[in-house]
């Protein structure tokens, strides 16, 4: 009861203190400044997210063959439960309806409920929504709606105000402000399912961003949308400590079109293995450059390839926008529609390059290293390009997720798999039938360079 009295007694004495003195509208002839004008043309665009949905209940020790087989058990059936979320949303284009969102906060819904700040409650229709960058997308029918205008994310500046929109905690709107605290925040884990490779290029803000506050509206002073909310990292499960995420527009825009397009995401796939260039590796390979990426490898056949891509270029820009490593390069390139065009800029050796090239699709070739085994969960592998295999013919590993217990293996993109568990694979096909047999213990016999070694996953 104390904190009761002590909240109510601080908000009676806030009003005493108005009614005595009220505050001045001008101090030297200007006026006051506020949000209050901008806030107004704004929030009645941001709204409040409900969802009604079926999440599965699984019994862990059903899974267990041994305790079904002990008990004459059955094949377990999962059991659903009723699940409901609270989030928030923005809506980008008023004429036909679209509100984005993040994908974790419609994830499995039924039923997804928009409540505007004027009391209107209108069903959603789910346009479609992406996992690996946890944006969706929504639409509603409905008319005199308020729309945020979208900014040029990649003009943020460290130092830029931020205002952060929407319902934490369930409270019903609430507004926020701070600073762009940092850019380009990536390697988080934040984004996505599992362990599938995430699109992460995250604006950081120390805008207070709470439970509730996922999809909401991240704007400037202007009014203008710069991010959506999405995540925050806090030791007291869920409160906020300054440090909060959001998606940059220029990426939700991205995903936005091509959900609308499509109802689906399709990646570009442009065909190298890639790493960020640190201050070893540029002294290494004999660069004065600081930052950039460096082409481990080149697919024989791919867009890359076609461009005249070698292995050792250094990849500066990228449609002109610097990157400065791996993951801005492969976001760039992994958000661009198929048949877009790309240019890089290169340095090979002393001489700086430009190579153009078109958009392909996902490489078909490449999978999910859990789809063979869930020791191999983290990584993307692809049969070897012919090139390499003409001298060593193995499976090649394309990616390997930070913080996967691949990487922690040892295992690194550019790998060439030799072998898997003493039996030789040449290719994929290999690869999954040695691993169909489930084993128990994975022992590859992994090529990197000119140097072979066996590595343990597990």
């Amino acid at each position: 009861m104390k904190p009761q009295r002590y909240f109510l007694f601080a908000a009676l004495g806030a009003v005493a203190l108005g009614a005595q003195a009220a505050l001045p509208a001008q101090v030297d002839g200007k006026d006051l400044p506020t949000l209050a004008p901008m806030l107004e043309r704004v929030t009645p665009a941001v709204v409040n997210i409900s969802v009604l949905g079926e999440t599965q209940v699984r019994n862990s020790l059903f899974n267990d063959p041994f305790f079904r087989r002990f008990f004459e058990l059955p094949q377990h059936r999962p059991q659903t439960r009723q699940s409901s979320s609270l989030g928030s949303g923005v809506v980008v284009d008023s004429a036909n309806g679209y509100v984005l969102s993040n994908h974790h906060v419609i994830e499995n819904a039924q039923q997804i409920i928009v409540a505007f700040k004027d009391g209107r409650r209108l069903e959603a229709e789910l346009i479609g929504s992406d996992p690996r960058t946890d944006v969706a997308v929504l639409q509603i029918a409905a008319e005199g709606l308020t729309a945020v205008p979208m900014s040029d994310s990649d003009a943020l500046r460290v130092g830029d105000f931020a205002v952060a929109i929407g319902n934490p905690f369930g409270l019903g709107q609430t507004v926020t402000s701070g600073i762009v605290s940092a850019l380009g925040r990536s390697g988080l884990g934040l984004s996505g399912q599992g362990n599938r490779q995430n699109f992460e290029e995250f604006i950081q803000t120390d805008a207070a961003i709470n439970v509730g506050n996922s999809g909401g509206a991240l704007v400037n002073l202007r009014g203008e949308l710069i991010g959506i909310n999405t995540a925050i990292l806090s030791p007291n499960r869920g409160g906020n400590v300054g440090i909060g995420f959001a998606i940059p527009t220029n990426m939700a825009r991205a995903v936005m079109q091509q959900l609308i397009t499509h109802g689906e995401i399709r990646r570009g796939y442009f065909g190298v293995v890639i790493q960020t260039l640190g201050p070893d590796l540029a002294e290494a390979v004999g660069t004065d450059l600081r930052q950039g990426v460096i082409i481990a490898d080149v697919e024989q056949g791919s867009p890359a390839d076609k461009a005249g891509a070698r292995v050792h270029d250094i990849v500066t820009h990228v449609n002109g926008h610097a990157v400065k490593n791996a993951t801005e390069l492969r976001n760039r390139i992994g958000l661009l529609n198929i048949g877009d065009s790309v240019t890089l800029e290169v340095r090979r050796g002393d001489d700086t390059l430009t190579l153009s090239a078109e958009i392909s699709g996902d490489n078909p070739a490449a999978v999910d290293g859990e789809q063979l085994e869930r020791g191999l969960a983290g990584t993307t592998l692809a049969d070897s390009p012919a090139e390499r295999a003409a001298a060593a013919p193995g499976v090649l590993v394309t990616n390997v997720e930070r913080g996967s217990p691949a990487m922690r293996a040892g295992l690194e993109a550019g790998d060439v798999i030799l072998a898997i568990n003493r039996h030789r694979v040449t290719g994929i096909a290999d690869a999954r039938e040695v691993l169909r047999r489930r084993p128990n213990r994975l022992v590859l016999n992994v090529q990197r360079g000119r140097s072979a070694f066996f590595l343990v996953l597990r």
